[in-house]
């Protein structure tokens, strides 16, 4: 069945842990140890109803506080789907967390309080959704029973949200009204809201089509490991190893060698299950090549036609997370991107982003914790890439402090539209 990967965000008390959790009861996803235990949980709160959030809210310092701070990942699946819920943190503080759990959505899930419509955070996590090129959002007016499911209320929320996502580009969203503690337009359809005539939450799920794939989008694998083995018997064999980041390929296909730009036919693919004609996005593969070229770890196999940029200066986004040390220019990292490794310095710092105007605070001397900035890197090596609103995968990259070992930020290649044309 199809996979569907679902990023949740939300304000804090908005009630997302709640909607996941109804989500995973209603559809049957909870193991009865976990089920006891939150209802045990509930009984000692003494609260009048099961508590959902429980079912999600893992650490002892999350039930505690009644907030999410870490990610947690919930699986769950449906006779048309499976899924795979990231419940990420709504408060500003953890915006790092957010933007790791929503780096491989499809879909963003985004929670707001009927009671009190759409706050800062509810236009942060839109934006930081856009931002990591999730192209289809749905937004979830919950706790509509505090409201009496009154139309005129969720109307306005719909139209302030809907300006906001078509401002960032945001072509597919949705809107539904929902109640995640009573049940009402999540797995079923509520009878309190006749005026809303569409599915509900976990139908729209089911049937989304989401805009474009890593299967629509230009070949490109990056070399893991050279595969030559050490027997006499095998002394001119020579493959490439790694996971198909985007694209298709198939025997007989003529492909480009990058960073050379070489191009060469593939004579053979193999997979774990053995030989195959072909292979596409997601893919763990062996290739062979019809010519003896130079490549090794960090190089890319990619469409002839559809080339890869190569280059080790670039202008990108950058979110930083470390809490010790703060991201200035001059600074030397290093960089992690697909297969390949090099050091990075920091030749400017272009503008801080601001999240909730959607622009520019002009320059600035450094990023902190969970701040969001336009850097122009340069590094020691070329690095083969797509831009990230082309590619997620050979668009992305972090950056690791090399004393410490820390990844410290998270970077995407190029600049969000919303912030205009790339100067770099």
């Amino acid at each position: 069945m199809e996979l569907l990967r679902i990023a949740t965000a939300g304000s804090v008390d908005d009630g997302k842990s709640t909607l996941i959790g109804r989500l995973l009861y209603d559809t049957k996803a909870i193991y009865d140890d976990v089920l006891d235990s939150a209802e045990q949980y509930s009984r000692r709160q003494s609260v009048e109803y099961f508590n959902l959030a429980l079912l999600t809210d893992g650490l002892r310092a999350e039930r505690e506080q009644g907030i999410t701070i870490d990610v947690a990942y919930r699986y769950f699946s449906t006779p048309a789907r499976k899924f795979i819920l990231a419940d990420t943190p709504g408060h500003v503080q953890y915006t790092r967390n957010m933007v790791t759990g929503a780096s491989t959505a499809d879909v963003a899930l985004i929670i707001v309080d009927a009671r009190h419509g759409v706050v800062e955070q509810s236009r942060r996590h839109a934006v930081i959704a856009a931002l990591l090129g999730i192209r289809h959002i749905v937004v979830c007016i919950n706790k509509m029973d505090l409201i009496d499911f009154r139309e005129e209320v969720f109307r306005p929320i719909q139209h302030d949200l809907h300006a906001l996502l078509e401002e960032l580009e945001i072509e597919s969203h949705h809107f539904i009204p929902i109640s995640a503690l009573e049940g009402d337009n999540v797995v079923e359809k509520s009878a309190r809201m006749s005026w809303y005539i569409d599915d509900p939450l976990l139908h729209h799920l089911e049937e989304l089509e989401l805009p474009g794939s890593a299967a629509s989008v230009p070949f490109r694998l990056p070399v893991q490991l050279v595969i030559r083995p050490l027997s006499n018997e095998y002394h001119d064999y020579r493959s490439y190893a790694g996971t198909i980041a985007s694209g298709s390929v198939e025997v007989g296909q003529r492909i480009s060698v990058m960073p050379s730009g070489a191009t060469t036919t593939v004579t053979s693919i193999e997979t774990p299950g053995g030989e195959v004609e072909r292979a596409s996005d997601g893919d763990a593969v062996t290739v062979r090549i019809a010519d003896n070229l130079d490549i090794s770890r960090g190089a890319m196999l990619a469409s002839a036609s559809e080339k890869p940029a190569v280059a080790n200066s670039f202008e990108v986004t950058v979110c930083w997370m470390s809490e010790r040390t703060s991201l200035r220019t001059g600074a030397m990292l290093r960089i992690k991107h697909t297969t390949h490794a090099a050091r990075a310095i920091v030749s400017s710092l272009e503008c801080k982003v601001d999240i909730n105007a959607l622009s520019e605070l002009g320059s600035c001397d450094e990023l902190r914790l969970n701040e969001i900035g336009q850097v122009i890197l340069r590094t020691s090596e070329p690095l083969i890439f797509d831009r990230y609103v082309d590619n997620r995968v050979t668009g992305s990259f972090i950056l690791i402090d090399e004393a410490s070992n820390e990844t410290v930020g998270a970077g995407m290649i190029g600049r969000p539209g919303y912030l205009g044309a790339a100067a770099h």
